[in-house]
């Protein structure tokens, strides 16, 4: 996710300055005093991508310096700048960061874009749409800051796309507001409003009325362009571990507040660090959702929400669902109540999907299963 993009420029009173950024005042001053000479470079590295890691954030331009003796001192030096967070791979956004460099250059030799005290005033509204729809949609389209239009797409290294099962809950990373305000497609549009972060596919699909297939076509591509996560069903019978990534919890002051504005029950009352590292920590194999939630202090007392505390779990990497995998040995006679489910019994089919293909609650197919001894459970 870009962070802040900044608009900086050689100003010939003060030197290097950033000129507008969004938000405002991410970047301080003495930060940018710090890193200027990679931002306003010399002439030599005009229109070279550059990538410096600071201060916890990483910063990608493309100096750009157009030579023209309106201009004082014969040129007008400038930089947009991208900023991430300092553990984030962000080389994917090199040719965006390349290409907002031309369209600067296009936009300012046409109309004055950048030197214009008239137009200036537009440059803070246009890089919060480049940031708004890059970081929501991996792309941007603008076609009024001038003589031409700004398109941008972020460009992903081809890879497998995810498999979407029924049994799968997409979770949206991006607001539903944002996605309404853009022309959409009649799938999307249906599907939309039952993307609840707790729904699975096969719900979803049922509840809108749209054709199973076209749903997961939809939700995979949806993946693919980071604006959906994946994360199972949640259920009080569900068991979690934590990852070693737990650890960045304690590291990480970005995600602490982004975990805490998650997981809260009210945005007034922010839960405490501790108690949500504590509660991360207590999810151990063998231990349920509902253990937890029992046997330790009430998480609403304590400000969080149980489903929104392991939702930001598992999407972040510091929790990790164990299915449950009900597997038949071979030879074995199995009783009625089983029966019409027993190809589902081969050890690859975990609790969620079998739920999902035969409409049953985990309890009741717990039930069935319970005193069944040709069946044993495998857990991973």
């Amino acid at each position: 996710m870009i962070k802040c993009i900044f608009l900086s420029e050689f100003d010939n009173a003060q030197g290097p300055i950033i000129s507008f950024q969004v938000p405002d005042n991410f970047i301080s001053k003495e930060i940018f005093d710090a890193i200027h000479n990679f931002i306003i470079t010399k002439s030599e590295l005009q229109g070279r991508l550059i990538t410096v890691t600071a201060f916890g954030h990483t910063f990608m331009g493309c100096p750009v310096y157009i030579d023209d003796h309106k201009y004082k001192r014969n040129a007008l030096i400038f930089n947009v700048t991208f900023t991430f967070d300092e553990d984030s791979n962000p080389m994917h956004y090199g040719p965006v960061v390349r290409k907002l460099a031309d369209y600067m250059t296009q936009l300012e030799n046409e109309s004055s874009f950048l030197s214009n005290p008239e137009t200036r005033d537009k440059i803070p509204s246009f890089l919060k749409k480049v940031m708004e729809s890059l970081n929501s949609f991996g792309s941007c389209h603008i076609n009024d800051v001038g003589s031409c239009g700004v398109d941008l797409k972020l460009l992903y290294n081809a890879s497998e796309p995810i498999v979407i099962e029924n049994h799968h809950v997409p979770v949206l990373n991006v607001p539903k507001e944002i996605i309404l305000k853009y022309q959409l497609d009649l799938t999307t549009s249906q599907i939309i409003p039952y993307l609840d972060g707790v729904s699975h596919v096969f719900k979803i699909a049922s509840e809108a009325d749209v054709e199973l297939e076209l749903v997961k076509a939809c939700l995979q591509n949806w993946v693919y362009y980071k604006l959906v996560q994946i994360v199972p069903i949640f259920q009080y019978s569900n068991l979690y571990t934590v990852t070693v990534d737990i650890n960045k919890l304690m590291e990480d002051s970005h995600l602490q507040q982004e975990c805490l504005k998650y997981v809260t029950k009210s945005e007034r009352h922010l839960p405490a660090l501790r108690d949500v590292f504590m509660m991360y920590c207590a999810f151990t194999p063998g231990t349920t959702v509902k253990d937890i939630c029992t046997r330790q202090t009430n998480p609403h007392s304590l400000h969080i929400d149980e489903r929104k505390l392991i939702q930001f779990g598992v999407m972040k990497g510091l929790l990790r669902r164990i299915h449950k995998y009900p597997v038949t040995m071979e030879g074995e006679t199995l009783s009625q109540r089983v029966l019409p489910f027993c190809h589902l019994l081969d050890g690859t089919h975990n609790f969620d999907q079998i739920c999902c293909e035969t409409g049953l609650s985990h309890n009741e197919l717990e039930d069935k299963l319970e005193g069944e001894e040709g069946i044993v459970i495998l857990k991973k």
